[in-house]
């Protein structure tokens, strides 16, 4: 069973136990083979993994990815290798245009914890990125989390702040925290652009707006996006990553369920861990039909943030129920908010569900009882 993480506040709670300083514990389990250590020690400065692409093609060839709307887009998949490992720790499918530095898509990770990026269902992109194109005005703003926006920038044409790869938070085992610099050289190189300041300086403004209390975040939030309108989106597995970001501000815990046919038992589990371990809330993330991520709030600082209030945690309010910023979208995992508006207030975005309702992919669990 794949060990819990959380922040460092934890700490004090379970000082018998033994937790990270930095707040989410990353257990490498079957990752991390003795091959690494010695390799690392000899090649300090160099990231340890390697990109091997194994096929190239277009959108129709890759079903599993639902990108048929775009056909102009070439698709590449990567194995990703360890050194002294046979079978890749994880797979990737990059999207590029033209000429254009191409864009991570997909992420398919075969470890037991979250290695660079993290894993979701392709569908929830897909849908996500048709809807905007549909009924978001040419000239909207798309304000999301770094990776979400490059994607949404390739698929939508839409404006976005962040158009690099900005690698934040890094998410790495602590073995290689001292090869930290040349993965994002690494990642920088695979993705064929280097991250730029300007719009690095913009994410952390972005970011900490997300972990402040929710009016002045929003306000913080409308300061970046200025007189455009605005489309907010944010993702649950976004939790995680601001989470690694403000440790001491986020206690964040995540722990993985395996779906059975048995739901109330898994239910059942899933609630008695949470008051064993005294947290607060949590919410879900559906990773495949056969694997669920369940994300824990540690306590009642960290539910109450901007990030955590627009997403939907079990016994608290619906994020449907805001009246500002007005959610207009969920989809899986997504959840989209008009933060700024130059349209009337009835033009939102379809997502073919009503939208008080929680599609299978963030469900909260009171809900499905």
């Amino acid at each position: 069973m794949t060990a819990l993480t959380t922040d460092r506040r934890a700490q004090t709670r379970w000082s018998g136990r033994l937790l990270p300083s930095l707040g989410i514990l990353l257990v490498t389990g079957g990752l991390v083979l003795l091959t690494w250590y010695t390799w690392l020690v000899l090649t300090p400065d160099t990231a340890p993994y390697r990109y091997q692409q194994v096929t190239t093609g277009n959108a129709s060839e890759y079903p599993e990815l639902e990108l048929d709307t775009w056909p102009d887009l070439t698709i590449s998949q990567y194995d990703i290798h360890v050194e002294g490992t046979e079978q890749p720790v994880a797979q990737a499918w990059f999207g590029q245009r033209a000429n254009q530095p191409q864009v991570l898509l997909n992420w398919k990770n075969q470890t037991r914890e979250p290695l660079l990026a993290l894993d979701q269902k392709a569908s929830e992109l897909s849908a996500l990125a048709a809807a905007i194109d549909k009924h978001a005005s040419r000239d909207a703003l798309l304000l999301g989390w770094w990776d979400t926006s490059r994607q949404l920038a390739l698929l939508t044409g839409r404006d976005v702040l962040f158009h690099t790869p900005l690698h934040e938070p890094l998410i790495i085992p602590p073995e290689w925290q001292p090869h930290e610099q040349a993965i994002r050289a690494y990642e920088n190189q695979q993705a064929g652009t280097p991250a730029d300041p300007q719009e690095q300086e913009l994410f952390m403004r972005f970011a900490q707006s997300l972990v402040n209390p929710p009016a002045n975040g929003l306000d913080d939030l409308r300061q970046l996006a200025g007189t455009r309108d605005t489309y907010l989106i944010v993702h649950v597995s976004d939790l995680y990553k601001l989470g690694l970001m403000y440790p001491d501000k986020f206690g964040i815990a995540y722990k993985h369920y395996r779906m059975t046919g048995n739901l109330h038992g898994m239910i059942s589990h899933l609630k008695t861990e949470m008051r064993t371990r005294g947290y607060y809330t949590y919410t879900l993330q559906s990773l495949s039909d056969e694997l669920i991520r369940a994300f824990f709030l540690i306590d009642e600082a960290s539910y109450d943030t901007l990030l955590a209030k627009l997403l939907p945690f079990t016994s608290q309010p619906s994020p449907v129920e805001r009246t500002s910023p007005r959610l207009i979208y969920q989809q899986g995992g997504y959840w989209v908010y008009h933060l700024t508006a130059k349209a009337p207030a009835h033009n939102t975005l379809q997502s073919g569900k009503d939208s008080n309702e929680t599609t299978d992919s963030t469900v909260s669990v009171d809900q499905v009882q």
